[in-house]
């Protein structure tokens, strides 16, 4: 989904991403027979769209008006509607989120999955279609339900643990969702770095400027930064199932920011050059549209914190003073992962926790990439100090400041928290692929600059790469650039019209990526 995205986001969140997230509930929550249902539908390459939220109540599923209140007869019958659907018009099926009893809390909702086959005429109506500033080429519009009688056989797991089923569903989609934005970054990074190259200031190639050199630089290595904490976190759903009401909320929150930073910073270097919508660079002005999706599709990140904040004190009780090992194979990308375990996702973590507490013990096992690279020790030592004085300020928090009320020092607990996370799973990352094909994931060099740029004070911007990190970064990116290979961690050779996506970059004796001519003709997205 990364390479859909990184041509056209509006393709990816269109055409792939709303029956994901559909389906993904049918996975964790509904019958065998539902289960065949929606996956016969995929595999005939139709759509299935999902309909959880109202646009009077936003992130507020409880307040749920849209009802299929079961009848005498056993059937339910539909009533109300739902505003904004990606895909309503294209998909021939539609997972919705609706009250199914009139009594207060959580239980009374459940999911049904409504076949429009099965929909008799007369009892729905289509929305009129909205339009917005970014991905403009999603289709959004909504539904109006009048006493619409459908089989109770359509609704999705029991009736009343439809906010269950979401909130465990929301675990998954959060996660890959916005790890899937860092495809326009690697193309917004690339279309930048083009432009840049062809122009001059100063008598000499903007790109060779040093402060245009530094805000590229640090780009690529915020890039890597989110793919690195995206990749343990999606393999996190495989592997620590229970952990994942954490490690999802985290990515969100994390990853969202740092991407929409990097594309404004990349906006400043093209100047007025980023609004323009004709020749080689006019993508960037579509993709930081479409990029700002990453900030609140599918939760806000203000939400993200909301609901770390409340097992803050449980974490602090029980593992940050102590904690198993993680499962090896969570950080080795080579290493086979076993199908998701959907009936072990649970609506909170509980107090467990483990990704944080082996940043200090991966650290302690390599102490010499502290000596070659000081970046590493100085950031090591900052953030697992934090994990120790969050451990003592967490422990001490009362009720009233984990709920919505909570100061602002309070929620950058959650800031701090998450920027632990982050640094234990690049750490992570590098000492589980030392035996990896490629030498770039062997090199301390990427975790010494993506541990560089993680912003170690919240609401501080991240600290600028030291010269020397500057200049490998820059440098890679440059080979990467003219060799036609993806910026992310793994490096892999761009697809054309005659070679696939997820073909591994060639890697000669000398331990250097193949140089391959520059593809005069390539154009972005």
């Amino acid at each position: 989904m990364r390479s859909a995205y990184r041509r056209d986001p509006c393709l990816g969140l269109g055409y792939g991403v709303s029956s994901f997230i559909a389906a993904v509930n049918v996975w964790a929550a509904g019958s065998e027979e539902q289960c065949r249902q929606v996956a016969g539908l995929l595999l005939k390459n139709r759509k299935v769209a999902v309909a959880h939220h109202e646009l009077a109540h936003g992130n507020d599923m409880v307040g749920t008006e849209f009802e299929a209140m079961p009848g005498p007869d056993g059937r339910l019958l539909l009533n109300g509607r739902k505003e904004v659907v990606t895909n309503i018009r294209r998909a021939d099926a539609v997972v919705m989120f609706a009250r199914t009893d009139c009594g207060p809390g959580s239980r009374s909702h459940s999911q049904i999955l409504v076949d429009k086959a099965r929909i008799p005429d007369g009892r729905m109506r289509y929305l009129p279609r909205y339009s917005t500033v970014g991905m403009r080429g999603v289709q959004l519009g909504g539904m109006e339900f009048q006493d619409c009688p459908l089989p109770a056989d359509t609704m999705v797991g029991p009736q009343g643990h439809g906010l269950e089923t979401a909130l465990k569903s929301f675990q998954v989609t959060r996660t890959t969702l916005v790890a899937m934005f860092t495809g326009i970054l690697d193309t917004a990074l690339r279309t930048t770095l083009r432009h840049l190259a062809s122009r001059r200031l100063y008598g000499r190639p903007v790109t060779e400027l040093p402060e245009v050199h530094s805000v590229l630089a640090a780009t690529h290595a915020d890039l890597l930064l989110c793919d690195a904490f995206s990749t343990v976190a999606a393999r996190a759903i495989h592997l620590a199932p229970a952990e994942t009401a954490i490690y999802s909320s985290a990515v969100k929150f994390f990853v969202s920011k740092v991407l929409m930073d990097a594309m404004h910073r990349l906006s400043t270097l093209l100047g007025a050059h980023f609004y323009v919508r004709e020749g080689d660079h006019a993508i960037f002005q579509k993709l930081l549209r479409d990029n700002q999706l990453a900030g609140f599709g599918r939760a806000a990140r203000a939400a993200c914190q909301m609901q770390l904040l409340p097992q803050l004190p449980l974490l602090a009780r029980r593992p940050w003073r102590g904690a198993e090992a993680l499962p090896e194979e969570l950080f080795r990308l080579d290493a086979e992962l076993p199908p998701v375990p959907f009936e072990r996702l649970a609506v909170s973590a509980g107090g467990r926790e483990r990704l944080s507490f082996s940043l200090a013990g991966g650290l302690s096992a390599e102490p010499g990439i502290g000596r070659s690279h000081p970046e590493i020790q100085r950031v090591g030592d900052h953030l697992t100090a934090e994990l120790r004085a969050l451990a003592d300020e967490c422990e001490r928090l009362p009720a009233t400041e984990l709920t919505v009320a909570a100061s602002s020092a309070t929620y950058d607990l959650t800031h701090r928290y998450v920027n632990v996370l982050v640094a234990a799973a690049c750490v992570g990352l590098w000492r589980g692929n030392q035996n990896h094909h490629d030498p770039f994931l062997k090199d301390p060099a990427w975790l010494a600059a993506v541990l560089a740029r993680i912003p170690v004070r919240p609401g501080s911007p991240p600290a600028r790469l030291p010269g020397y990190l500057e200049q490998l970064l820059f440098d890679e990116l440059t080979e990467r650039h003219e060799s036609a290979i993806g910026l992310r961690l793994v490096r892999r050779r761009l697809a054309d019209r005659n070679q696939r996506e997820n073909r591994p970059c060639p890697t000669p004796p000398s331990g250097r990526p193949q140089r391959v001519s520059p593809r005069r003709n390539w154009r972005p997205g």
